[in-house]
């Protein structure tokens, strides 16, 4: 373990390097700094690159949000249950569900001074289209037909179906709303929707907006003057590229940085103890997964898949990996996720493991490769216990690291190249049918290893657009039983989201898509 000293020592010359200096007490010009590790790579929604998610969030904004409730704390919390007016003021819906007028809030500005338009909304979702990416996804699970300008205020969704889906995929930063007065300067013959420059610039009418980036060192986001739905606290971010966790820690617990992204959980118990440093910790919904491809061999044998279930050892798991502040994954669906149930029964059991192995043609065992990547801090220790664990039934399980771009091009709707991996399954809207739809559908947006079970495609498209809650309530449960016994994920635990402040830091609130959000917070030291 490196001596603390030397630590805080490399620290101090990492932020020198860099030219960044401790946040003074005078320094409440309200810049927020924060150890990140790695800089953005781009700003497109529909293309995800590292960093991009934890940029957009904060520069587009939906039409609408989910709204909030008081939780057990006396804190605010989202309220997944309820969906409110945003970026729009209000809407209208038809009799039989199928058409929504939208009023857009007047008065929402870009940082280029554009007012947000009905022809903005149109043109964003006509740039999603045309990419054929995460928007077009958003917009096929929503079932929209089509978008179009009633006037300067109002547009139109025209829907297949109506369903639970629609206003909830509008809270979403993605489709983005973009400026399309902006990005049409930038926009070319061979790139009509300018994706080259908005993969390297913002144009949105959320509260901030890049101002520079510096590759491998840091990124600047500064307010947008234009918003209207409350000024952030914070009128500048320094997002600081440090690659070491060590590092980001003794950076936050010096004051230098103001917060600290993807902490280890053992550096997390310590840092509780710290007054220094303010922890929250939510149980979020993302469960920590082993994909496996039901096309590639061993895994399209079923028996294999549930021999590989029966052979983790989720107890080590929880406690190796996890430090037992982890909670045990029952489903491709966790709480607050509405509908979930403990649908994932597989417990630690060797001999039955070895048996469906021997029942599968394998009596002396076999040999298969975890590949996993640094998505997740958790994805090497969790690929090391997997290789005890099953080594236990006569799996020998190799695990391999692989570039997080090789990770990111392989797991690739219809490339599919990975037979095994880890992943993080969550989604940014808490519904159960566009959890099931978007990481267990065959035409899944998030479907990385494959997934195609009819069955289940049957059930998640006929949940998409039950009306009658009941009977959706058990569709919901049916999918989630049918997934299990296919065992394709190894459901393993939930990681928690556990995010590092300086003390002064308040506001924080978990938001579905599990990444920060700047207009929240405020360090009034």
């Amino acid at each position: 373990m490196a001596h603390p000293r030397r630590v805080l020592l490399a620290s101090v010359a990492l932020l020198t390097s860099l030219g960044l200096l401790p946040v003074p007490a005078a320094a409440q010009d309200r810049t927020m700094v924060m150890a990140m590790v790695t800089t953005p790579r781009g700003f497109d929604p529909d293309i995800w690159v590292p960093g991009q998610i934890e940029s957009s969030v904060n520069v587009y904004e939906g039409l609408t949000r989910f709204a909030t409730r008081q939780g057990a704390n006396g804190r605010p919390e989202v309220d997944p249950g309820r969906v409110e007016p945003h970026l729009a003021e209000s809407w209208t819906v038809s009799e039989d569900g199928k058409e929504y007028v939208f009023r857009i809030r007047p008065g929402m500005m870009s940082p280029f001074g554009n007012e947000l338009t009905s022809a903005d909304v149109v043109w964003t979702f006509e740039k999603s289209n045309a990419q054929r990416r995460t928007g077009l996804f958003i917009r096929n699970v929503a079932r929209i037909e089509s978008v179009e300008a009633v006037s300067r205020y109002e547009v139109r969704f025209r829907l297949r179906d109506a369903n639970r889906i629609f206003l909830s995929a509008l809270t979403l930063h993605i489709p983005a709303l973009f400026d399309s007065t902006e990005a049409k300067k930038h926009a070319t013959a061979e790139d009509p929707f300018a994706t080259r420059w908005l993969g390297s610039n913002t144009a949105g009418f959320g509260p901030y907006h890049v101002e520079s980036v510096q590759p491998g060192q840091q990124a600047v986001f500064v307010v947008n003057r234009g918003y209207q739905l409350g000024q952030p606290f914070h009128t500048r971010v320094v997002w600081r590229e440090v690659p070491s966790p060590a590092t980001r820690v003794a950076l936050v617990r010096t004051g230098q940085v103001h917060y600290a992204e993807q902490i280890p959980l053992q550096q997390i118990v310590d840092l509780r103890r710290d007054r220094r440093i303010r922890v929250e910790s939510v149980a979020a919904p993302g469960s920590a997964t082993v994909r496996m491809n039901p096309a590639s061999p061993p895994f399209d044998d079923v028996r294999v898949r549930r021999a590989i279930a029966y052979a983790t050892d989720y107890n080590a798991i929880g406690e190796a990996v996890f430090l037992g502040l982890g909670t045990r994954s029952r489903s491709m669906l966790n709480p607050p996720i509405p509908g979930a149930i403990d649908a994932y029964t597989y417990d630690t059991d060797y001999d039955r493991a070895r048996a469906l192995l021997a029942e599968a043609g394998h009596p002396n065992g076999l040999d298969i490769t975890l590949e996993y990547s640094t998505n997740w801090w958790w994805e090497e220790p969790l690929a090391l216990q997997m290789q005890a664990s099953l080594a236990r039934a006569g799996i020998r399980l190799t695990p391999k690291r692989i570039p997080a771009t090789e990770m990111t091009a392989r797991r690739a709707i219809r490339v599919w190249s990975l037979p095994m991996m880890t992943h993080l399954t969550s989604s940014f809207v808490p519904d159960p049918s566009y959890n099931m739809f978007l990481t267990a559908h065959s035409r899944g947006g998030s479907n990385v290893n494959g997934n195609n079970n009819p069955e289940l495609d049957r059930l998640i498209d006929a949940s998409v657009v039950e009306r009658d809650d009941a009977k959706w309530l058990e569709m919901i449960a049916e999918a989630q039983r049918v997934q299990a016994e296919s065992a394709t994920f190894i459901e393993t635990f939930l990681p928690g989201t556990h995010e590092v402040f300086v003390s002064c830091m308040e506001g924080f609130m978990w938001r579905p898509h599990n990444r920060l959000v700047w207009k929240d917070l405020a360090c009034r030291r």
